[in-house]
């Protein structure tokens, strides 16, 4: 028998979990205020919070300085592509795992999970010299397998875990009723796990559209992203925080207005199977 929450419980923990919030989201919020201020309000010491110079110079510098919406685009192409080729390759993969598995499937998992951990400047040379050498350096394509295969343990991983709440019983009917392996997956599995689905995609694109280090790195202009766009204001002069600030909050408030609008989405698909 459940028991009921005391109001000072209640109160208590919507308090610590506001100031947990608060906490994550101070830095992008002094880096929005930050954003509308003069160079001079922005180092001065000490910081100020708020200013009484108030200006929009920044964002109109920014935006022609740079071209801000072919560096969305190549943000835009890249975050997604490299999402739904993801899921082309996991969908299949985590239906193997969750419903035929073998000895060794568990173990399959945890190794693919092992190579997150491997630090990124490690494979740095010899993929630089393939990409090269396949001629799809500062390629648009080229991004797209690179986060692609970055990702594909995670989009596994999470699609996996949905797939194993769905009772296989489902499918066995499926195929008493003559459908293929295709249609199982397309017809049967698919509808069933959009939750889930929805909710790695979401995910994925959302850590595609802030990799820096790659898309950095093997990039120069023509599919350079937004995360070099934000690398571009960097100078050897110095860094001038309030215009790094504007072009950090333009980069950023796409993804952020996705994520609020689909938090719902976000939310039910990882506790997709949690509650049966």
């Amino acid at each position: 028998m459940s028991r009921a929450i005391s109001p000072r419980r209640k109160a208590l923990t919507t308090l610590a979990a506001w100031s947990v919030a608060l906490l994550i989201f101070f830095p992008v919020l002094w880096m929005i205020l930050t954003s509308f201020k003069t160079e001079t309000s922005a180092v001065a010491v000490p910081p100020q919070l708020f200013t009484a110079d108030w200006t929009l110079e920044n964002y109109a510098e920014v935006w022609s300085r740079s071209d801000y919406p072919r560096f969305f685009w190549n943000s835009v192409v890249i975050a997604v592509g490299s999402t739904l080729l993801g899921l082309v390759i996991a969908i299949p993969a985590a239906w193997a795992m969750a419903f035929v598995p073998g000895k060794r499937t568990k173990d399959l998992l945890m190794w693919m999970l092992s190579t997150k951990m491997m630090p990124a400047v490690a494979v740095l040379i010899p993929l630089y010299l393939i990409m090269q050498r396949a001629g799809l350096f500062d390629t648009k394509i080229g991004l797209v397998l690179v986060l692609m295969l970055i990702n594909l343990p995670i989009i596994i991983w999470m699609l996996y875990t949905y797939f194993k709440e769905i009772p296989g019983e489902i499918l066995e009917a499926a195929r008493m009723d003559g459908a293929g392996l295709l249609d199982e997956i397309i017809h049967v599995l698919t509808p069933m796990a959009v939750p889930g689905i929805a909710s790695t995609m979401l995910l994925n694109i959302i850590l595609a559209w802030n990799e820096a280090f790659w898309t950095i790195t093997l990039t120069t202009t023509k599919a350079a992203p937004l995360s070099a766009f934000i690398a571009s204001f960097s100078a050897p002069q110095g860094l001038f925080y309030a215009k790094l600030s504007a072009a950090s909050a333009m980069a950023i408030m796409p993804i952020l207005i996705l994520g609020w609008f689909s938090q719902k989405q976000l939310v039910r698909g990882l506790t997709f199977g949690a509650v049966k």
